[in-house]
């Protein structure tokens, strides 16, 4: 359908992008940027989301998906009823001396209470629409409502794997047998769906993208001004939502080492918000460190953010491609990052960045001191971190990576 012309006019494929998240994350944002680039005279987008997620104070998906002229559909989702929870539990406390046996008693409730009922309405929504093209934004075990949906209607289903992700063995099954192909935001994340049985000719790796003409919104000064920062301060950040596989906490423990022996003073910027605030919040006043951590809470512009940091860091104990590490790069900001798969495709140590042991926070501690006490390490590793994304991480490679892909499935199944 997309590469097949008709009395001299390219046929339109009707593509449905499913999100099943909620809340607004990386994922959120590079989903964005496709869409914003996608070729519009190849694919008609409906775009469908089970929450509005927001955007910070200001917006939220559903604004910024009509914003680029495409329809926005909510599947809203249902509290879990006191009666489904009290069987939940009943079934973990019985089944406590088997955790597969829990697990698929979990899977079997959540099956017959949400997921079959999800699937049949995702299913009438591809089959109205006349949908040529199921195409995912998480991924498998977050998405299995969608493959199921895919298997009723017999429309392709593309998966975007934006993470590490555990897999049941079910969920597995399911994947192997109908998904058309696993978009991998990088080796590491196909690895580990390989690693969990994933049928490695279903996995194609395209990496993440920025546009390298991302310029900052805000001034330096404006930002340092709004949150009390003075030019003498040296400033080490993270972005990111806070929850707890963003591992803030390994930050926050490894600032008191940081603070007392740097050579200036330290103001550690923290951009996001979460489950986890109110405990990164406490354990910030239990290490007395409120003069010197500031916490943002969500920013839109996070790469203005980026642009006033000395160092940029990301203590994720699992991620897939991070953007925003692509974001502080682009800034020439050097970056120190737990060494994570993923994360250590986008970073050679000591080159681009400088990787630390995931949760070793005095391994983190000296990483940034040794940073911190040298000016020429950290101008040298800002640049060479600038030229390789530019060089690698094109906005434009990414789409069409991404296009290629789609433009294969659907080429696949029009020759069904």
């Amino acid at each position: 359908m997309v590469l097949n012309k008709m009395d001299g006019e390219q046929i339109v494929s009707n593509i449905l992008i499913l999100d099943t998240g909620k809340e607004w994350g990386g994922g959120t944002n590079s989903l964005l940027e496709l869409l914003k680039r996608i070729d519009r005279k190849k694919y008609r987008l409906s775009v469908l989301f089970y929450d509005n997620c927001k955007r910070g104070k200001d917006s939220d998906i559903k604004s910024e998906i009509e914003k680029l002229g495409l329809d926005f559909l909510l599947l809203p989702q249902t509290k879990q009823t006191a009666l489904i929870k009290i069987i939940k539990e009943l079934g973990r406390a019985s089944l406590f001396f088997s955790k597969e046996l829990k697990q698929r008693f979990i899977y079997f409730i959540d099956y017959q209470s949400r997921i079959k009922r999800n699937a049949k309405r995702i299913a009438d929504i591809l089959i109205n629409q006349n949908m040529d093209l199921l195409y995912m934004n998480n991924q498998p075990s977050s998405n299995l409502e969608g493959i199921l949906a895919s298997e009723m209607t017999n429309v392709p289903v593309l998966q975007h794997s934006r993470i590490e992700t555990e897999l049941k063995p079910w969920e597995v099954r399911a994947a192997n047998k109908i998904l058309s192909k696993i978009i991998c935001v990088s080796a590491g994340v196909k690895s580990a769906l390989v690693k969990r049985g994933i049928d490695p000719t279903k996995c194609i790796v395209v990496h993440n993208g920025i546009d390298p003409e991302t310029t900052p919104l805000i001034s330096s000064q404006d930002i340092k001004k709004r949150w009390g920062i003075s030019d003498g301060d040296f400033i080490i950040g993270a972005v990111g939502s806070l929850i707890k596989r963003k591992r803030i906490n390994d930050l926050i423990e490894a600032l008191p080492v940081i603070i007392q022996r740097a050579p200036c003073p330290v103001k550690c910027l923290i951009l996001g918000d979460g489950p986890e605030k109110a405990s990164l919040l406490k354990l910030v006043k239990s290490r007395k460190l409120e003069s010197s951590v500031i916490f943002t809470g969500f920013q839109s512009d996070a790469i203005s953010y980026c642009n006033i940091m000395d160092i940029f860091t990301m203590t994720s104990e699992k991620e897939g491609l991070p953007r925003v590490i692509l974001e502080a790069m682009l800034m020439g900001k050097p970056v120190i990052a737990a060494r994570i798969s993923g994360v250590e495709e986008l970073i050679e140590n000591n080159k681009t960045g400088l990787l630390f042991k995931k949760h070793d926070t005095t391994e983190l501690a000296g990483a940034v001191l040794k940073m911190m006490s040298d000016d020429q390490l950290r101008h040298n590793i800002g640049r060479s971190a600038r030229v390789h994304v530019m060089e690698n991480y094109s906005i434009k490679k990414y789409t069409d990576g991404v296009q290629t892909v789609i433009d294969d499935v659907l080429e696949r199944n029009n020759a069904k």
